[in-house]
């Protein structure tokens, strides 16, 4: 009675056990099996007697199952633990581990196993998630086109992917050893311990360019980048490192540096200088006037005759000031028609005049944060004037057909051949916006007061053209020279310019020249002022243009103005008027 109380005891401490508990026989039946084992199979003792407890187990875990109890029981060898798939009443499968203990008998043969069974399925599917999860990154990093891998705090490798290896052609447990000194190129080395150095000194982010070799010996170009890890508490557990290959992009950038220098040392020899060429004196100050602006942001005023260089002066203020790298921007003002104008500096809404069929940006906006220049700006029309005044003064504009206030970070260079003090008396221009535009004046002077500086400028032109046709001059007539220094030029370098390369067109031989017919009739004045203005001295040249200020009544422009009278262009006579200082308005009252 005792004992089968006792028995009776301990089966109901047995029953109340949350894992499944079971023995077997020494070939694996089962004898016994406790409530937990039964009400999570679904099967009774009679039903798990013998062998009967295999209908529980999933049928591909069986094989391995006999293979193991034939092990430990026929040999007392392999291991006291295995896992298993078992079938709940459910249907479903679960991990389980069975831990089998023996009870011996006095021979030492095992006489009967005491098993007690553990849900590990969700620790295998957590397993199983990591392991996928690992093949997943491991997958991830052997894809990317560039080398991976981790550190430890202390700095000893972790994780390396597959292209890391191949391009050191180490094995994985050398390149676990490695140190920076062994593939980093030597001349790098002391600034990429010095930074990496710092970066884990500070806790901070690592970007760093520099050479590593590759297993052939060859060294190229990359782009370190490492990123650390931290834990809750702010402390740094792991470092992750990226290596991009850009050996190809440094030589695109050399070149196109290379290029870029060389595009710019071009542009600065053919157009930045192309007509500022000569040592005169007037010319050395205009020079001197660029130097000096060029550096500050302020506005300036150009003042010439047509042809004389203003916008390659507008060219090398821009290219020696702070916006250098940004655009310049040239509005030629006379050539847009009146109607246009507004809407090609601020720009235009959809929709704002007739066939405005879309946004649009003006000349101001594209040269943001550069220079605009504003070629003859005395040709503006007034209601213009006023919003380029709000420009200068405000630093903003608005758009043809919008209120919306837009900044305005640009530098504004004008230049004219009028003399805009005769327009303000005129009414034709704003007097508070020359003022405004007149920050910094430069007058550029006509060839004919730079007659020193023609035979070099020839010289550079025959050179220039002849290049360009592929033609070679041994000499420059000098006949030609001579012609050439005693024409007045009233188109200034253009002039020479254009006919140098199409005497440089028709030249044969090796001497260059110019057919005199081509100059000796030029510039001739018209009948009523007969004495060409070319070769008077200035007394008869300030009588003639009296003479034809007195028929014109003080008109300058215009079918009957003095200009037209006297045979030559406005913006020479302007010149003129002021060299001679000839007081056109009292010709007015006359």
């Amino acid at each position: 009675m005792i004992a089968y109380a006792m028995h009776s005891e301990l089966r109901r401490v047995v029953d109340t056990i949350s894992e499944l508990i079971w023995t077997a026989a020494a070939d694996g039946s089962a004898e016994f099996v406790n409530r937990r084992w039964s009400e999570y199979t679904g099967l009774t003792l009679e039903e798990a007697r013998g062998f009967g407890w295999h209908a529980a187990i999933w049928p591909e875990d069986l094989p391995r199952l006999a293979e193991y109890w034939h092990s430990i029981a026929e040999f007392g060898v392999g291991p006291r633990e295995i896992e298993a798939r078992i079938r709940g009443a459910d249907g479903v499968h679960r991990w389980f581990l069975l831990r089998c203990s023996p009870l011996s008998e006095a021979l030492g043969k095992v006489a009967e196993w005491y098993v007690t069974t553990t849900d590990i399925d969700d620790r295998k599917r957590a397993e199983e998630s990591l392991r996928a999860s690992e093949e997943s990154f491991r997958l991830l990093a052997d894809s990317i086109p560039g080398l991976v891998f981790t550190t430890t705090p202390e700095g000893d490798v972790e994780f390396v992917n597959r292209p890391l290896l191949e391009y050191f052609g180490m094995p994985e447990d050398e390149v676990k050893r490695w140190t920076s000194g062994s593939v980093v190129h030597p001349d790098d080395l002391p600034e990429v311990i010095a930074k990496w150095t710092y970066a884990v000194e500070m806790g901070q982010d690592y970007i760093h360019e520099n050479r590593l070799r590759r297993a052939d010996g060859v060294y190229r170009w990359f782009q370190a980048s490492t990123i650390p890890r931290r834990n809750e508490d702010g402390r740094i557990v792991r470092w992750y490192s990226l290596l991009t290959d850009i050996e190809e992009l440094k030589r695109l950038k050399d070149r196109l540096h290379e290029e870029n220098l060389a595009l710019r040392e071009q542009i600065d020899r053919e157009f930045m200088f192309e007509e500022i060429v000569g040592t005169s004196l007037s010319l050395q100050t205009v020079l001197a006037h660029i130097v000096k602006v060029a550096p500050t942001d302020s506005t300036v005023l150009i003042m010439g005759e047509t042809g004389t260089g203003k916008e390659l002066i507008a060219r090398a203020i821009h290219k020696r000031s702070q916006r250098a790298m940004h655009p310049f921007i040239t509005v030629h003002c006379a050539a847009v028609p009146t109607s246009l104008i507004a809407s090609e500096l601020f720009g235009h809404e959809k929709g704002a005049f007739t066939g405005a069929l879309q946004r649009r940006q003006g000349r101001f906006e594209l040269a943001n944060s550069g220079s605009i220049f504003l070629d003859e700006v005395g040709e503006l029309p007034a209601e213009t004037q006023i919003a380029l005044l709000r420009v200068l003064q405000e630093r903003q504009f608005e758009r043809v057909g919008s209120a919306r206030p837009i900044a305005s970070d640009v530098r504004v260079i004008a230049a004219t051949n009028r003399d805009l003090q005769t327009a303000i008396a005129d009414g034709t221009f704003r007097a508070d916006l020359f003022y405004r535009l007149n920050v910094f004046p430069i007058e550029v002077p006509p060839l004919r007061e730079r007659k020193s500086d023609i035979p070099v400028l020839v010289e550079y032109f025959v050179r220039r053209y002849a290049h360009k046709t592929r033609k070679q001059f041994r000499k420059i007539d000098k006949k030609t020279l001579v012609l050439c220094q005693s024409y007045d030029w009233p188109g200034n370098i253009r002039e020479l310019q254009n006919i140098i390369e199409r005497s440089v067109i028709l030249c044969t031989g090796d001497t260059f020249r110019i057919d005199e017919a081509w100059l000796s009739n030029r510039g001739a004045s018209p009948a009523k002022t007969s004495a060409r203005l070319s070769e008077t001295l200035d007394s008869r040249e300030k009588e003639i243009i009296e003479a034809a200020l007195t028929e014109s009544k003080g008109r300058v422009a215009g079918p009957n103005g003095a200009a037209a009278r006297l045979g030559i262009p406005r913006s020479t006579l302007d010149w003129k008027i002021r060299h001679l200082k000839i007081n056109r308005h009292k010709f007015t009252e006359l």
